[in-house]
């Protein structure tokens, strides 16, 4: 199932013309992720509580067109794969008035404990966000 999110375009966010600087397009996708594992009733705060930690391992941007200051970005993302160990997220970003596409991207975050070491995903979580 697909989460949406919003995400108003702040001049902090652009470059002196005016344009969405690149990197934070990363900072949207974890946002989007944090909501999305939420939003299947598996809050970051309380996999955490539970020695359950996600780090990303490979990301994949495609840039399509510029956001610009002042725009509204809608933000759409989806599991496409899970593994044992492994989710891989999708996510679309769309200007919100014109549906102009900005970004497609996927992201492949790697369950692991406190220590950073790989571990799998417990079943009971794993079924909340396919």
């Amino acid at each position: 199932m697909n989460h949406s999110m919003e995400i108003k375009l702040y001049y902090e966010d652009t470059d002196c013309g005016g344009v969405v600087y690149y990197a934070n397009y990363l900072r949207y996708m974890e946002r989007a992720r944090t909501e999305y594992m939420a939003s299947h009733g598996a809050p970051v705060t309380e996999l955490m509580e539970r020695d359950i930690l996600f780090v990303i391992g490979r990301v994949e941007i495609d840039y399509r067109s510029s956001a610009h200051y002042g725009e509204t970005l809608v933000v759409e993302t989806w599991v496409t794969e899970m593994t044992g160990a492994t989710l891989t997220f999708c996510h679309t970003m769309k200007e919100k008035a014109t549906g102009r596409l900005i970004v497609e991207s996927r992201a492949k975050a790697v369950c692991v404990g406190k220590n950073i070491k790989p571990k799998r995903i417990p079943k009971e979580d794993a079924e909340k966000l396919r």
